[in-house]
């Protein structure tokens, strides 16, 4: 080899090895620059339940503010596990994202003895996205046009009245599980992949019964679709003001609603975490976000990331307890 070929054989190598350095000093997603292509927002269930509803909401407004296409992708199946299962394993670098709810961080690991992935480590919290009171809801044709009422036919019933809910161990599972305990009715489950069919269902009269979100509910309540007999919560909904609590109007005391929440995978750069849960804060303030959510019958929430995981790890003992207590198990 010639001294010149030499030299030119050194001097790429030189540069190669440079550049080989410099790009390990660079991190591999910079919060300042992020995102620098599409990212991808994980929805565990099918589409047009709340979590859907909520997620579609919030990936237009981080696109608009990022630059960027947020690309809603949903993975449905298992209770939200399967999603959820695919964004634990998905790379740590803010592209693959997932819209949790309360179902797949706080109830699905008292539910489940075998979870694919641990609970407790395998997300990064971003921020808490929206509270989701429930409301119960009837099919018109059901002759009720209150809980009492409801609750007497289905005591006329048993086994006869099914309901339907986005999957076991759901949020809307364990409040209805929830209600037939404390209103002694026997009523049967029917699970489905997401919010969005099992409306469908209730919708065509295929079930009796359901508790969804007042999110994905309140349109069909306002066409005259389905019947709304209550809310979950501790107090009335905005966007239900005539409809009473379940607490009111027959079981003092029942309270229970979901939330959705954003997360990344663990691992994922802190700082890039804390950015994103800026920006989320950011877009759920804005005024015309606020106020479609509100409109929709959700409570627009926004936090840190340690306020969020404070939240999972409250929700998650509470609703163990509540299993526990109410002696509630999968069908």
């Amino acid at each position: 080899m010639s001294k010149l070929s030499l030299a030119r054989r050194t001097l790429v190598l030189a540069s190669a090895s440079c550049a080989t350095l410099v790009w390990a000093q660079v991190p591999p997603t910079s919060p300042a620059t992020f995102p620098t292509h599409p990212v991808t927002l994980v929805v565990p269930f099918a589409p047009g339940g709340g979590t859907d509803t909520g997620a579609r909401i919030l990936a237009q407004k981080l696109g608009q503010k990022w630059g960027q296409s947020v690309i809603v992708e949903n993975r449905a199946g298992a209770a939200g596990m399967i999603g959820a299962d695919a964004v634990a394993k998905a790379k740590p670098d803010g592209y693959t994202l997932l819209m949790g709810n309360i179902g797949t961080q706080a109830i699905n690991p008292s539910l489940y003895k075998k979870v694919p992935y641990d609970p407790d480590r395998a997300f990064a919290p971003i921020a808490l996205v929206a509270e989701l009171p429930l409301v119960m809801l009837i099919n018109p044709q059901v002759p009720a046009k209150t809980v009492k009422e409801f609750v007497a036919y289905a005591k006329t019933q048993p086994g006869k009245l099914s309901y339907s809910t986005s999957g076991a161990g759901s949020a809307m599972h364990l409040a209805a599980e929830m209600f037939k305990n404390g209103s002694g009715t026997f009523v049967l489950h029917v699970p489905y992949r997401g919010g969005g069919p099992a409306m469908a269902d209730l919708i065509a009269g295929h079930v009796q019964l359901a508790f969804a979100t007042v999110l994905e509910a309140s349109g069909h309540i306002k066409s005259g679709s389905l019947r709304a007999l209550a809310v979950t919560g501790d107090k009335r909904v905005s966007a239900l003001p005539d409809v009473p609590t379940l607490s009111e109007s027959a079981l003092p005391g029942f309270n229970s609603i979901s939330w959705i929440g954003l997360l990344a995978p663990a691992g994922t750069p802190k700082d890039l975490v804390e950015k994103m849960s800026a920006d989320v804060r950011e877009v759920l303030a804005a005024p015309d976000t606020k106020q479609k959510l509100i409109d929709l019958g959700a409570i627009p929430a926004g936090n840190t990331p340690a306020q969020f995981q404070q939240l999972i790890e409250s929700d998650r003992k509470r609703y163990a307890q509540v299993i526990k207590d109410k002696s509630i198990s999968l069908d």
